[in-house]
């Protein structure tokens, strides 16, 4: 992975710490916009590590392919992105 792997993990564990929250407030019965809040911050922070990882692999795995000239590796790499686009854009 060429993301800020350090970075990485801490917001995982971040958002570790709020899912093991959303239990307890699920088990508590808590009220469901807090519920509904507390999961909305987890997916932001999930999205956020997304978006982060997926830079790194542009600027770094996408560009040494490109770079070497294979194009079967470009086509490979291509087809990953599009597939991504497609699940991130449902």
């Amino acid at each position: 992975m060429k993301a800020d792997r350090e970075q990485a993990l801490r917001k995982l564990k971040t958002v570790r710490g709020q899912i093991d929250g959303l239990i307890k407030m699920v088990e508590d019965n808590r009220y469901c916009i807090d519920i509904s809040n507390q999961l909305m911050a987890s997916i932001a922070i999930l999205k956020n590590i997304n978006k982060d990882v997926l830079d790194a692999h542009l600027k770094h795995c996408v560009t040494e392919v490109f770079d070497s000239g294979d194009q079967t590796d470009k086509k490979q790499k291509i087809d990953e992105m599009i597939k991504i686009i497609d699940k991130l854009s449902k």
